[in-house]
């Protein structure tokens, strides 16, 4: 069995990351630099490439026998291609040959879904080890997520099975940039919390009009912050409950840069998760922050490309 680390790279719509990670989970280095997502497909796969060059100067790089890419989605994983709804410069772009032309064909390039990644990682290494069936889910500046079904990770045919944020919880919702209406994504990402906390009266005290500053906000009572983030996770509830009566869960993983506002949004989740997961066999749905935090995405990338 090969037990040499895994170059990985984690792409989203605010930052692209890449680290090298060791068989059993551990980051032995890791470099981000921010996604440049309204550029050209050049621009955006220039800064991946340079964190590559960058982390070949590790030590440990000489001895890496795979390359894992977890990008937000849709993707191709037959095609290893990518189509980022929130990188518009990304479509149909060719990642796994660009990327493996540019290492000279010398290592394998493994391409999945960041939802899949995710599912990927806290399967083998974290917060999903004891389950079976679960989902686990990014909700960050997009909404991700992947399926473990039987034990083993369910990807379908071109690797985007349990791309949760962009099912529709509001019939007659906001357009979505993916062409549908009233998307997941749109009431629960980062910037669909950001935007309705500003659309309730709360104003940010300085430039920062993000999420976190939202939960800076709630945290200290504001009742429009509050209300943002009961949203988010109202809507979360609505698609995590529709999952598990589809396809019968133990539990739900989530992580990204919004679940680390903790019970500000996993309070609401769990609270209105009550109401949506109404029949006696999805009752029992275990809610979980991931444990690997915001390096789940990359570990995981890592973890789909170890096999």
């Amino acid at each position: 069995m090969a037990t040499g680390p895994v170059a990985a790279v984690d792409i989203g719509g605010t930052k692209i990351a890449v680290g090298l990670v060791a068989s059993d989970g551990t980051l032995l280095a890791t470099t981000r630099r921010p996604t440049p997502a309204d550029a050209d497909g050049e621009t955006v796969l220039k800064a991946l490439l340079d964190g590559l060059d960058e982390l070949a100067g590790h030590p440990q790089w000489a001895g890496a026998r795979a390359v894992g890419i977890g990008s937000a989605g849709p993707v191709d994983t037959a095609e290893g291609t990518v189509s980022p709804v929130n990188i518009p410069g990304w479509r149909g772009f060719p990642v796994v040959r660009r990327v493996a032309g540019h290492l000279g064909g010398r290592l394998p390039v493994v391409l999945t879904g960041d939802g899949i990644a995710i599912a990927a990682a806290e399967h083998r290494f974290g917060a999903a080890r004891p389950y079976d069936n679960a989902l686990c889910m990014v909700v960050s500046t997009g909404v991700g997520g992947g399926l473990v079904l039987g034990g083993a990770l369910h990807s379908g045919r071109t690797g985007n099975a349990g791309h949760i944020g962009h099912i529709s919880v509001d019939l007659n919702g906001e357009l979505c940039p993916c062409g549908a209406r009233g998307c997941l994504e749109r009431l629960a990402s980062g910037p669909a919390i950001a935007r309705h906390a500003l659309a309730l009266g709360w104003r940010p005290g300085g430039a920062d009009d993000s999420a976190a500053a939202v939960a800076v906000a709630a945290r200290a009572g504001d009742a429009a912050a509050l209300a943002a983030y009961d949203r988010a996770g109202q809507a979360l509830a609505a698609g995590i409950a529709a999952t598990a009566t589809l396809v019968e869960l133990d539990a739900v993983v989530i992580g990204g840069g919004v679940a680390q506002a903790g019970e500000l949004l996993f309070s609401p989740l769990r609270r209105h998760l009550s109401t949506y997961a109404a029949l006696p066999f999805t009752h029992h749905l275990a809610v979980h922050q991931a444990h690997l935090g915001p390096d789940a995405g990359l570990i995981g990338a890592a973890a789909a490309a170890m096999g």
